[in-house]
């Protein structure tokens, strides 16, 4: 029978292999963040953009391309998320404009695309985040556009009317939905969230917390707040959010569909440059004639472009009047997708590129 001494001896030279490993990680690591200064010092010459989406893209294929395991590409993922994000703060700040606040899913999934050593800015609403970019306040935005489970969001799309920005990227994000509370699960009797995750949560909620109050609060964050500080309380948000407000995950992933999926969009004030497998978004409107939608979807399909997306919003200025949101693949520098963009026109009153960004791949 083995004791513990034997184990502690048998453990004793991988600890020490470990160790030794770790520092070779660590020389590297700055060997590499020598290299990531210099690049930031020829940027700096120009002005070129510190994130590349495109860049990014290939930094990550490659890293899953190198890994033999037995890591899964997950954390491999993951660890390079953070290591470029430290590679960002050395180039120069990073300043990122989210909808707050903070423990929002926007600021979650801003973190696990950026990391946590660029800066954040808290923003109130969507909105915001749109005029932040606009004014050159922040480098980028990260905004919700639309949620596998309760479809597009309003907000974004009416801002993109409003204001002069691009898509610079795309963003898939798993929404899990979480109960939060320091209290035990049979001593709670109220629960705070927004009313959109209680809808969410609907079954699970009704049979685990039938008899406790449901109160809808103007986000998940500020349930957790309101959780933190109250006995007999919980709150039905991200993991995030429980961090900040010190609250223990009682019970995790609660939500009826474990396939929530929130995209969202990064925006700027340029567009990104070809990464070789892009979508294109744009909006536009058309006369209020039969057919009109149609004579602009069959240029996109008679060019061979696949529809990914498509949404519509009132265009606030006529009745009965619709600006229609579309994005597909190909980038708008490639001849065909020019081509296409130039025939649709013809059908609209009016047609805007809102940007070509490399194509999300994966859940993050």
């Amino acid at each position: 029978m083995t004791t513990k001494d034997d184990t502690q001896a048998q453990l004793a030279p991988l600890r020490k292999r470990i160790d030794e490993l770790d520092k070779q990680l660590i020389e590297l690591l700055n060997e590499r963040a020598k290299v990531v200064v210099e690049v930031g010092n020829i940027k700096r010459t120009d002005d070129s953009p510190i994130y590349a989406p495109e860049r990014e893209q290939k930094v990550i294929e490659q890293v899953r391309r190198y890994n033999q395991g037995p890591l899964p590409d997950s954390c491999v993922e993951a660890i390079w998320r953070e290591l470029m994000s430290g590679s960002f703060a050395l180039e120069r700040p990073l300043r990122i404009g989210y909808l707050g606040p903070a423990g929002s899913y926007s600021h979650l999934a801003a973190i696990r695309k950026f990391g946590r050593s660029v800066e954040y800015d808290d923003l109130g609403q969507i909105s915001a985040v749109f005029e932040e970019v606009a004014r050159g306040h922040i480098d980028l935005g990260l905004v919700p556009i639309e949620n596998s489970y309760m479809g597009g969001i309003g907000e974004t799309l009416d801002s993109f009317l409003e204001y002069p920005v691009q898509v610079y990227a795309e963003v898939l994000i798993a929404i899990h939905h979480n109960l939060l509370s320091n209290s035990p699960p049979d001593k709670i009797t109220r629960v705070y969230s927004k009313p959109e995750a209680f809808a969410q949560c609907h079954k699970w909620c009704s049979v685990q917390l039938g008899r406790a109050e449901r109160v809808g609060v103007a986000s998940s964050s500020k349930a957790a707040e309101m959780a933190a500080n109250e006995p007999g309380t919980a709150a039905v948000g991200s993991t995030l959010a429980g961090e900040l407000y010190g609250l223990k995950v009682q019970f995790a992933n609660i939500e009826d569909n474990p396939n929530n999926i929130t995209r969202f969009f990064v925006i700027a004030k340029d567009s990104a440059k070809p990464s070789g497998d892009d979508k294109t978004a744009v909006m536009f409107t058309t006369e209020h004639k039969a057919g009109a939608l149609s004579d602009v979807l069959d240029v996109l399909r008679d060019e061979g472009l696949n529809l990914t997306h498509i949404d519509k919003r009132p265009s606030r200025r006529v009745n009965w009047e619709y600006y229609f949101f579309v994005d597909f693949n190909g980038h708008q520098s490639e001849s065909h997708v020019t081509q296409a963009i130039n025939k649709a026109r013809k059908h609209c009153l009016q047609l805007t590129v809102l940007g070509s960004f490399p194509r999300a791949r994966d859940v993050i």
